[in-house]
């Protein structure tokens, strides 16, 4: 089992305990103002979803996203930008989300990968539902950043931490010399 579908696997699983038992939720995501009574929420959060649109959403963009990225740079180096850029968006989250609303999602984790790709492979072609053409990876990923800032219940706070430090970890990989195929 590679990388992603160990996470696809273990976020439907968390899924289905919360379903059955809600107040997982309260335990497991990510309550700024809880962070020092609940630590573990930094890590765990990253697992929980809220329903099931957001954990489709979630695990068909890691799919999508993550299968490349997973392909240029290694089931190593992906497993660091997924939990080094949750943690980046859930750290940013604590710091200017609300302190009483539980953050969850992949959602930071998967920006991360997002904006690594964005650096790496900008002109990457995707397509972005309900455009009929595709458009190049930077600029869907900056779309879904932008959007998230205005649409309720959306915690733009991890959206742009793990977006910035995937960006970052792009910069390195690049650098590095891992580069794709031009697109």
């Amino acid at each position: 089992m590679n990388a992603i579908l160990f996470i696809v696997s273990l976020c439907f699983l968390v899924f289905i305990f919360t379903m059955f038992r809600p107040e997982l939720i309260r335990m497991l995501g990510l309550t700024p103002a809880l962070v020092p009574q609940q630590p573990w929420t930094v890590v765990t959060a990253m697992f929980v979803h809220a329903n099931l649109m957001h954990i489709m959403f979630n695990m068909i963009s890691l799919y999508f996203l993550g299968s490349f990225f997973l392909r240029m740079v290694g089931e190593g180096d992906f497993l660091k930008v997924f939990f080094i850029g949750g943690l980046a968006g859930n750290a940013l989250y604590i710091l200017l989300g609300p302190a009483m609303i539980p953050g969850v999602g992949a959602s930071g984790a998967i920006f991360a990968i997002g904006g690594s790709l964005a650096i790496m492979a900008p002109k990457l072609p995707v397509l972005v539902f309900p455009l009929p053409v595709p458009v190049p990876l930077w600029i869907a990923m900056t779309f879904f950043l932008v959007i998230g800032f205005f649409i309720s219940g959306i915690a733009w706070q991890a959206h742009l931490g793990g977006f910035l430090l995937g960006m970052l970890a792009g910069l390195y990989f690049r650098k590095r010399g891992r580069r794709p195929l031009v697109f």
